[in-house]
């Protein structure tokens, strides 16, 4: 097992994409933990979902640093400003760098590719350039499971050819891995990419199906179930994924010099899966009943007559299966909560927030 060599306590932390669903959790969970240190928050709050929901997100961040001995700055600004990014690194001078802010959205890039390169592309280069000129003690940056393309070996294992992507957001996510790889071995960046395999809870991502299938049903619309239900997700829920990042921050990939006098890459990938892919039509069944429970639906809700199952969508893929084994060999951790468990907490939120709320 890895042990942690980099003290979270005290090393100001950057974390982009914060008022985003994983960056706000993230965020949160460290003003909670740490005794001391800053952390620096960058995001552009873009409406590439509803704003509004950033801004709750990022007042609940606003309420943990209230109580925080932990100082918090939050940036509004673009990962592509390469200044702005530059201007960042020289006046904090962060340590631990996660960089989280991404364009996502499998079929969201087939009709908006621009916006992919500036972020994904663009925007990731800009911190590779600050982390190389402002040197840092780890950079940890989000991949995804959609690096896996339409590999039909399940579970998908990190040793695994990652060169067939079906959407261009997955081709952003590689190509990230593949620069840090390079920016790794040229300037002995410490650098982990970690693959996230579908993350679910409270306050997520309103394009995520589970998230898009409730407000559907809450307005008595139709949902739509790609490839006739006969898909497999390897849904994490984000506390799970919160964990997985806090671990590897701690810990990042050793400096080694190789034969040739010249770096070793400083360089590691790995999956954050619930290992345990589950039917979509069995997890949209304990999505109604969790909605039922909560009172987000009526008890004699229609759920068949509220149900299309379509084909297969364009940039979609039939299974999504984590291989998490060396997670687990060298942080001790794998994700733990259920879906049952899951959904419940984000049904629960979801009443609190749209029907209490008044939203």
């Amino acid at each position: 097992m890895i042990k942690s060599n980099v003290e979270l306590n005290g090393n100001p932390i950057l974390i982009t994409g914060s008022p985003g669903f994983i960056g706000a959790n993230l965020a949160v969970r460290l003003l909670r933990d740490l005794p001391s240190g800053h952390i620096i928050s960058l995001d552009s709050m873009n409406d590439y979902y509803d704003v509004a929901l950033k801004e709750y997100r990022l007042a609940e961040i606003e309420k943990a640093a209230a109580g925080s001995p932990v100082k918090h700055t939050f940036i509004k600004g673009n990962l592509a400003d390469k200044a702005l990014v530059n201007s960042i690194f020289e006046q904090y001078k962060p340590q631990i760098v996660v960089n989280l802010a991404a364009q996502a959205g499998v079929r969201y890039s087939i009709d908006h590719p621009d916006t992919y390169i500036e972020s994904n592309i663009i925007g990731f280069y800009n911190i590779l350039e600050a982390c190389r000129h402002n040197p840092v003690e780890h950079l940890v940056y989000a991949s995804s499971s959609s690096v896996y393309g339409g590999n039909k070996k399940v579970p998908f294992s990190t040793d695994d050819k990652v060169d067939n992507p079906v959407s261009l957001y997955a081709a952003t996510k590689k190509s990230n891995e593949l620069m840090a790889h390079a920016y790794a071995k040229l300037y002995n960046i410490p650098s982990t990419g970690l693959r996230f395999f579908t993350v679910y809870g409270p306050a997520g991502r309103p394009d995520m199906f589970y998230y898009s299938a409730t407000q559907k049903l809450a307005a008595g619309k139709t949902i739509q179930i790609f490839n006739y239900g006969n898909c497999k997700r390897d849904f994490t829920y984000i506390d799970d994924i919160v964990e997985g990042i806090v671990r590897v921050m701690q810990s990042p990939p050793e400096k080694k010099t190789g034969e040739d006098g010249l770096p070793i890459p400083p360089y590691r990938i790995y999956n954050i899966g619930g290992g345990t892919p589950e039917n979509l039509l069995d997890y949209i069944r304990t999505l109604q009943e969790e909605l039922v429970r909560a009172g987000v639906l009526p008890k004699d809700y229609d759920f068949e007559g509220h149900r299309e199952l379509v084909p297969m969508q364009p940039g979609d893929v039939p299974v999504t299966y984590a291989d998490s084994t060396a997670l687990e060999r060298d942080f001790g951790f794998r994700p733990t909560i259920d879906i049952r468990t899951g959904l419940r907490r984000f049904a629960e939120w979801y009443k609190s927030y749209y029907i209490d709320g008044k939203r």
